[in-house]
């Protein structure tokens, strides 16, 4: 190879490095990349990616605050649905259950005469209110083997509302459980916390019963539908209790059981007991027969009505079909 070979190539090889380290120095100029503080990616911790786990570990508001702002009047209402197996005024005795004057500090098991079950016989002690609290909570996860076959109360303000009502039934009524200064203070914040995202929500329009009825849950239905048993049979022909049984009662006409005394008002109504009848019988009775005897107060949860309804409808040799 020639001396003139040989500087061509050199004075090649030399302009290519020159034009890189001249791309080099013009990309940091424009790009002017920035070294972070601390090295590395920020990972994401286990507190900033739970935040619901964080809402449903608040703390629960404890009884005694509770009942220093349960409302009698509304525990009234809500303990409607006990009339049917108890009697509250003094004096009128038992009746499929013990009477309830008096119950607030009475001796659990105790009302002369009555045939408790063993389970409760077991549970000793008296009646406070936390005592109480427990029962209506669930009677059976307290006493298994009740014979009360009210399911239970799972809200604690509705719990407390009754015990303020229950208060009441007593010519010498046992004052609440006073709250501590320490669970009184979180007792006042919870509500206030939640109460700001609660406002910031739409409130969702509430689906058809059709809609409802689609993805109605039967076990559900079931579960709720047990206060019932208390006056109803669901057993293909055992007939009448207190009121009329409820096989076959989706598609049957109104007041239509032979040899079982209906109120006038619900003689009144005409028609059958189509889905929509039945729901609207469950989501208030007297409002549908100001005069009937059913002590139920009423379900005003859509969906709860919807598994009820869900459940009605397996009572049947012949099932009718939801509407669509």
């Amino acid at each position: 190879m020639d001396h003139v070979n040989v500087n061509r190539i050199s004075l090649s090889a030399l302009g290519a490095v020159l034009f890189v380290m001249l791309l080099v120095a013009f990309s940091n100029l424009v790009l002017s990349p920035r070294n972070p503080a601390v090295p590395g990616f920020a990972l994401p911790t286990g507190e900033a990616s739970h935040p619901a786990a964080e809402a449903k570990g608040a703390p629960e508001v404890p009884l005694p605050a509770l009942l220093a702002k349960a409302d009698p009047k509304k525990g009234e209402h809500d303990a409607k649905v006990c009339e049917t197996c108890h009697n509250f005024k003094e004096g009128a005795g038992k009746k499929i259950g013990p009477d309830l004057w008096n119950v607030v500090g009475r001796k659990v098991a105790s009302v002369s005469g009555f045939d408790y079950s063993g389970a409760i016989k077991g549970v000793g002690g008296d009646w406070s209110y936390e005592q109480l609290n427990k029962w209506i909570t669930d009677p059976a996860a307290m006493a298994p083997g009740t014979k009360m076959t009210f399911p239970g109360e799972k809200d604690a303000n509705r719990r407390a509302d009754i015990l303020a009502y229950l208060q009441t039934l007593s010519d010498k009524p046992v004052p609440f459980p006073k709250p501590s200064a320490a669970a009184a203070a979180p007792a006042a914040a919870a509500p206030a916390a939640a109460a700001a995202p609660a406002a910031a929500a739409p409130k969702p329009g509430e689906e058809s019963l059709p809609a409802l009825l689609a993805h109605a849950d039967v076990k559900k239905g079931e579960h709720d539908a047990k206060i019932c048993e208390t006056c109803h049979n669901f057993q293909k022909g055992q007939g009448p209790k207190i009121g009329p049984d409820l096989f076959d009662v989706v598609g049957r006409k109104i007041a239509s059981v032979q040899g079982f005394n209906y109120s006038d008002s619900l003689k009144g109504l005409s028609g059958d007991w189509s889905y929509e009848e039945l729901n609207k019988w469950i989501t208030d009775p007297k409002a549908m027969a100001s005069d009937t005897k059913m002590t139920f107060p009423g379900e005003k949860d859509a969906k709860k009505r919807a598994d009820i309804l869900a459940f009605l409808q397996t009572l049947s040799d012949k099932p009718v079909p939801f509407p669509k």
